[in-house]
């Protein structure tokens, strides 16, 4: 039985627009005469953000709302962690202090979970035929790419991953451990809620009243590389192989450009049998930082020397291989370059090969 819904509405610098959300939650009339527990947290803002909160609060006390704040910036993400711990009600819906998002759509978020089919409802800005600003192209494409890529680690058909407008099961996204403190949140969240076993997953057409960045829009493109990057992070190391084998082909080739950059450099100056090991054992240690980063992490703690060893003699064989294959190449007159290209196309199976079963195998 839904009894209380907790709206999670996390601020920065809102002071000027906060009144007017919260004004529109307060005129919602939830079905089923669900209660509002509203829960507000302000991140450090530097604008009167608290002062139009604590003004609101005594101004409206029939509305039940609860402010938290933390004492350093530390990211929506964050806050979002904060208000979810204090949630008391059996579902949780997050909420932005802007104006983007229309809370008379929390009943279309609820009513797949009243009705007993969701556990999760997504609320999405790119189905069906509710009002939308056109704003910012590459905005959309951005968001649709990292939804389809996410889809493809997950296995869901999500149309709008990055929504804010996301309905959970209270004691369910309570027992995730959530990291991310910036907009890394939802790419983070969606990969986790996905591993809760026989989880049930709706989404459902929502509005959009889109601002610009002179209206007080924050997420920018080093959000969305972030959003990039943990996508990979939070779903590769439980991936397919085959996908597994995708995120590889992007560490192998980050580290193949990396040796290949360094063997040039010192080739100037070294033999080149010692700036081909040198440049591969360099290339090595970016490789492995990227491994347990994004794809094999969670088999990277490691506690034994003879875990150790097993690295170093495995790098040290594939080293061998990639000194002798550079040198024979260029023993055939292959120029340096061309040369170090082969021989890492050479060991670059070898690699994927011995980080997933040898490595980085399951403990």
């Amino acid at each position: 039985m839904l009894s209380k819904l907790s709206i999670i509405i996390p601020a920065y610098n809102e002071g000027r627009t906060i009144h007017f959300i919260l004004n529109k939650v307060k005129e919602v009339n939830l079905i089923n005469n669900i209660e509002k527990e509203v829960i507000i947290v302000n991140d450090y803002s530097t604008d009167d953000t608290e002062s139009a909160i604590e003004n609101y609060i005594a101004k409206n006390p029939s509305l039940n709302i609860q402010y938290f704040k933390h004492e350093v910036n530390m990211g929506k993400g964050a806050a979002l962690h904060t208000g979810i711990s204090k949630a008391t009600g059996e579902y949780l819906v997050i909420q932005d202090a802007d104006l983007e998002y229309d809370p008379q759509e929390y009943n279309d978020l609820l009513k797949p979970v009243v009705n007993g089919f969701a556990d999760v409802v997504y609320g999405s800005r790119f189905m069906g035929g509710r009002p939308h600003r056109i704003l910012f192209f590459w905005h959309s494409i951005g968001n649709k790419m990292l939804t389809t890529l996410s889809n493809m680690f997950t296995n869901l058909n999500l149309t709008d991953m990055e929504t804010c407008y996301k309905l959970f099961e209270t004691k369910k996204i309570q027992a995730i451990n959530l990291k991310e403190k910036r907009f890394g949140f939802e790419p983070e969240v969606t990969a986790k809620i996905t591993r809760i076993p026989n989880i049930r997953i709706y989404e459902v057409g929502i509005s959009y009243y889109g601002r610009t960045y002179e209206e007080g829009k924050k997420i920018g493109w080093k959000d969305a590389v972030r959003a990039l990057y943990c996508i990979i992070r939070y779903n590769a190391h439980r991936s397919k192989i085959a996908l597994q084998f995708l995120v590889y082909l992007f560490i192998g080739g980050v580290s193949a450009v990396f040796n290949l950059l360094i063997f040039l450099a010192l080739t100037t100056q070294l033999p080149n049998s010692v700036s081909a090991i040198s440049a591969f054992y360099c290339a090595a240690i970016l490789n492995y930082w990227l491994c347990i980063h994004l794809l094999f992490k969670k088999n990277a703690y490691w506690r034994t020397w003879s875990e150790y060893a097993i690295y170093f003699v495995t790098v040290s064989a594939i080293g061998a291989i990639d000194m002798v294959s550079t040198i024979g190449f260029i023993s055939l007159g292959v120029g340096a370059a061309i040369a170090k290209i082969y021989a890492t196309g050479i060991g670059f199976t070898l690699n994927f090969l011995v980080r997933k079963y040898v490595i980085f195998s399951e403990k």
